[in-house]
């Protein structure tokens, strides 16, 4: 039997930029926009023409698409203007996409208090404005704000604007729960009356998450015979977002019965490239992806409990719905103070560390993995830390070098402008094949400081250390009072594009960052196949 077809509507270009904090620049918008038809989606949704610079001009040389179709979007002609003299309604004509999807009322209640017009009369702009993008050969669509809302105070009038749009010749009418207030099994019940009057395959849903339900709202949207969703990357979008269609495609695409009765424009491989979609656009937001986001998260599929870890490694199904390969993510075990020898192991295997099993320094490991957690230390956020750690226990670590001493200072004083400035300096002194080196070097604060004097001269190593980047500093203060035990964690990079995490522990917040920074240094030597001292 054929399946049905769900078409995918992106909608990040234009309701996930009303997030808070979030200001796509245009080349922001052709990164995400080539990225998105890439994977497969069929709408992609560029904002709105007119409404400010950075989407005008977006719409004025937008990416040329080779699966999607490039929609505009914008509202129903204003009352007291005709479809011909609305500036509204004119740049969305203007942009000349393929699609344009226009917003309007739906619920009697709106239409009293935010237009301040009759009911009649705003049918009329629904279904004049339809007909003129129709008119004007665009793939037209009605988003029907407040449907949900409107539906449950007054069935007949939400109908009436619905019909007034499919009669006008609209492609698409899309139920909208505008406020994110709406429960599954009304939105379920609601759709199933729709579709009796319009079919399914013209019907969409756009849900927002206001009561963690968009996805769930979605489903069941679908399930009662709705035929286009809309959704965001990582369900960006205005208050608590919109449906999340990073969880939404998989489920279509793996899931019963969603597997078996539709099919997408996604294929196998395009859903492998899921997760790298859900982090490009963190990358593009500059902010840290949520790690416990379902199916593209980073921690989507990891492990830390020995229990679970142990069954993992026998039958990953026995902790996982899916494979993580499936979405282009990955099983992460790490090593806590939740762990167990199988967690241990794992990684060890992970690390390309060839070890028996029954070697008792295994034991010994978990036990320091345990007290170093207890004190502090969090092994799971910075595995190469714990990779350093595991190979000095088991002595597969070569003695590069050895911190003889190391000094900072900051120093508050006026510079030649008469501008009050804070001036850090350190001196690190390190022995490397029996030569003694001195370092000395500023830096913007202490850290900064450490850092650029312990890697300033190394002897033979300091070749191998070139590319090493700081990329993150973070200080996490684990105890109260002025002897607080502090941990901070420090991720790097090189050129290879290869992060990596280590972590210092100490009541002393410039000791506990030297840890962590001369474990980043030790680390970048150990991968470079540097050589070990003399």
């Amino acid at each position: 039997m054929s399946k049905e077809r769900l078409y995918l509507f992106d909608t990040t270009l234009r309701d996930g930029a009303q997030t808070q904090g979030v200001d796509f620049s245009v080349e922001n918008k052709i990164f995400i926009a080539e990225a998105l038809d890439k994977l497969g989606i069929d709408y992609i949704e560029g904002g709105w023409p007119g409404a400010n610079p950075g989407d005008t001009a977006f719409f004025e040389n937008p990416p040329q698409f080779k699966n999607a179709t490039f929609t505009a979007f914008g509202m129903t002609r204003r009352p007291g203007r005709s479809v011909s003299n609305d500036v509204g309604l004119s740049a969305v004509l203007d942009a000349k996409t393929p699609a344009t999807c226009l917003v309007g009322k739906s619920w009697d209640f709106q239409v009293d208090v935010a237009l301040g017009i009759s009911n009649a009369e705003n049918v009329e702009l629904i279904s004049s404005s339809i007909e003129e993008c129709v008119r004007q050969g665009r793939e037209a669509m009605y988003d029907a704000e407040h449907f949900f809302d409107g539906y449950k105070a007054n069935p007949d009038y939400a109908m009436e604007c619905l019909k007034a749009a499919f009669d006008a010749g609209a492609r698409w009418v899309v139920l909208c729960d505008t406020n994110g207030g709406s429960m599954p099994h009304e939105v379920s019940e609601i759709v199933k009356e729709v579709v009796k009057v319009i079919p399914g395959d013209h019907v969409g849903i756009h849900t927002h998450n206001d009561t963690e339900n968009a996805v769930a709202n979605t489903l069941a949207a679908v399930l009662a015979g709705a035929r286009q969703v809309q959704g965001t990357i990582n369900g960006l979008g205005e208050r608590c977002g919109n449906a999340n269609l990073m969880s939404l495609i998989p489920t279509f695409m793996l899931k019963e019965p969603f597997k078996s009765q539709f099919e997408t424009g996604i294929s196998a491989e395009g859903l492998k490239s899921l997760t790298s979609v859900s982090r490009l656009l963190d990358e593009v937001l500059n902010r840290a992806a949520n790690r416990h986001q379902p199916y593209v998260g980073p921690s989507a599929f990891t492990h830390k409990g020995g229990l679970h870890v142990s069954a993992v490694q026998k039958d990953p199904s026995t902790y996982e719905h899916i494979e993580p390969s499936l979405v282009g993510n990955s099983r992460i075990i790490p090593v806590s103070d939740q762990a167990g020898r199988s967690n241990v192991l794992a990684q060890l295997k992970e690390f390309g560390m060839d070890v028996d099993p029954k070697d008792p320094r295994i034991d010994r490991l978990l036990e320091e993995v345990k007290e170093r957690e207890f004190n502090g230390y969090s092994y799971d956020s910075a595995p190469a830390s714990f990779e350093l750690m595991a190979r000095r226990r088991l002595g597969m670590v070569p003695n590069y070098f050895e911190v003889e001493s190391f000094r900072t200072q900051v120093e508050r004083r006026h510079n030649a402008k008469g501008d009050m400035i804070s001036v850090s300096d350190a001196v690190v002194k390190v022995i490397v094949d029996g030569k003694r080196y001195m370092s000395v070097a500023e830096g913007n604060g202490a850290v900064n400081a450490l850092d650029m004097a312990l890697r300033k001269d190394l002897g033979k190593y300091s070749q191998y250390l070139e590319d090493l980047r700081l990329e993150d500093f973070k200080v996490r203060i684990l105890t109260t009072g002025t002897e607080a035990v502090t941990r901070v964690t420090i991720e790097s990079i090189d050129d290879t594009l290869k992060n990596w995490t280590t972590v210092g522990v100490s009541p002393n917040l410039v000791d506990a960052a030297f840890a962590a920074l001369q474990d980043s240094i030790i680390y970048k030597l150990l991968k470079a196949g540097a050589p070990a001292g003399k």
